[in-house]
């Protein structure tokens, strides 16, 4: 805003017009993110993500599930950020953990929350 000499109030009416025509995004921190054309993301933690994959390729409660280098891979995220979220699944019991060496496999299947 100091660089181009507007106010605040024109440039979030700005944003706001570009986030009508689908350009730009708001993102957490108050900030905004141009939207390329074509992408879709998936805003979704990585653990809800993660939890999809049970009910999308349709596992079964004892199934194996991928191992995190494989999940890491998958979504563009570090392996460490991966097992932290198939800490918390497992911590919600919808996991079996594996382990070093062991294969981690299908607890139950995921409980979707209704988000008001």
């Amino acid at each position: 805003m100091r660089d181009y000499k507007i106010s605040r109030g024109v440039a979030l009416r700005a944003f706001g017009v570009l986030q009508r025509d689908g350009v730009a995004e708001p993102v957490p921190g108050g900030r905004w993110r141009v939207v390329r054309a074509g992408e879709s993301a998936d805003r979704r933690p990585l653990d809800e993500r993660i939890a999809a994959i049970i009910t999308d390729e349709g596992l079964e409660a004892g199934a194996a599930f991928p191992s995190a280098s494989v999940l890491a891979a998958r979504f563009g995220v570090s392996r460490p950020t991966v097992t932290k979220a198939l800490d918390k699944l497992e911590a919600a019991s919808v996991l079996a953990g594996g382990g070093q060496g062991r294969v981690r496999t299908v607890r139950a299947a995921p409980i979707r929350e209704e988000r008001s």
